[in-house]
């Protein structure tokens, strides 16, 4: 229940949330997440028990209302407020004050013990994770910080925990970004670790470091440069392929054409992003001609506004798309 008031150059709006939830966790810490939804709408927030006061120029405290309402509404609903959801939930109103917070709660995916849930952060997030969950090809392209391969990883494991595949197969091209490494020491698996370590970063992120490692000695999980895929049918698996943008046309019909029975695979890139040689023309942008209108494949666009870093890197991707 709300109630409105008007004084001069600002409105009250009385909320009254319900006394049965959580609201340790919708106010945070001392009324941590109260403070910064009080510094990012730019209103005053005042709370006595489960009734909230909020004071400010109509639009924010309308906002705000909308937000905490939501917010409690989700607890209702026997959900957690974990991993900064709340935090991320200020973000999405701030730039959509009519943002559902339902329906992008509730793609929400249980990983593992160590990390919990991983909630989408936004509605592109929310459609890459329900178009894996419903198609077997899906390619996600957009700028760095979006969260497409972390995404891919956490559905990938998820499924493996939950037995609906037999394996993660991980895979990158293996190709200097601008750098020029030379010639490295070792056998072939410490040659081409270097390119694939982002991929180990998600793994590690998600499980214990020794699972992940019994993983990949059973074969459970396997991370390998593209160029291994070649002649490989992939049968009860899900297979990623990182950084598409990096794949020649030829490497990317290669890759595709692995697709066995009982699979899923996600392609991700940025197609600002292309390292390979001049006279090599990018897979990833290729395929997005190729294979717009086949059926059962599906592509997700995402763009700057849906950056999940720091909020630095959403101000530099779009300084250099302005730029370019």
């Amino acid at each position: 229940m709300s109630q409105t008031t008007s004084t001069s150059a600002s409105i009250s709006k009385d909320l009254v949330l319900d006394k049965s939830r959580r609201l340790q966790d919708l106010f945070g810490p001392q009324d941590a997440h109260l403070k910064l939804i009080e510094k990012k709408f730019n209103v005053r927030i005042t709370t006595r028990d489960n009734q909230v006061r909020i004071q400010g120029d109509a639009a924010s405290t309308e906002t705000v209302a909308n937000l905490l309402a939501q917010l409690d509404a989700l607890l209702g609903e026997d959900n957690l407020l974990v991993n900064g959801d709340v935090k991320f939930a200020i973000r999405l109103m701030a730039e959509d004050p009519r943002a559902n917070l339902k329906s992008i709660f509730s793609q929400r995916v249980y990983v593992s013990p160590k990390r919990g849930y991983i909630t989408p952060r936004g509605v592109a997030q929310r459609e890459f994770i329900e178009s894996i969950n419903q198609y077997d090809i899906v390619l996600g392209i957009g700028p760095a910080g979006t969260g497409k391969t972390y995404l891919a990883v956490v559905l990938a494991v998820e499924g493996l925990l939950k037995h609906k595949f037999d394996r993660v197969v991980l895979v990158r091209p293996a190709v200097e970004a601008g750098e020029k490494l030379g010639y490295l020491p070792g056998d072939i698996s410490e040659k081409i670790n270097p390119y694939l370590m982002p991929l180990y970063d998600a793994l590690y992120d998600l499980m214990e470091f020794n699972r992940v490692q019994e993983l990949i000695q059973e074969g459970v999980i396997e991370i390998a440069p593209l160029a291994y895929m070649r002649g490989r049918t992939l049968n009860n698996s899900f297979i990623i392929l990182d950084e598409a943008q990096n794949s020649t046309q030829e490497q990317m019909k290669m890759f595709l054409t692995r697709l066995g029975f009982r699979s899923k695979m996600v392609v991700t890139g940025d197609v600002t992003q292309v390292d390979l040689p001049r006279e090599k023309h990018s897979g990833l942008i290729h395929v997005k001609h190729v294979l717009k209108d086949v059926e059962g494949i599906k592509f997700v666009e995402f763009t700057d506004k849906d950056v999940v870093r720091h909020d630095l890197v959403k101000e530099i991707v779009k300084a250099y798309d302005q730029n370019e």
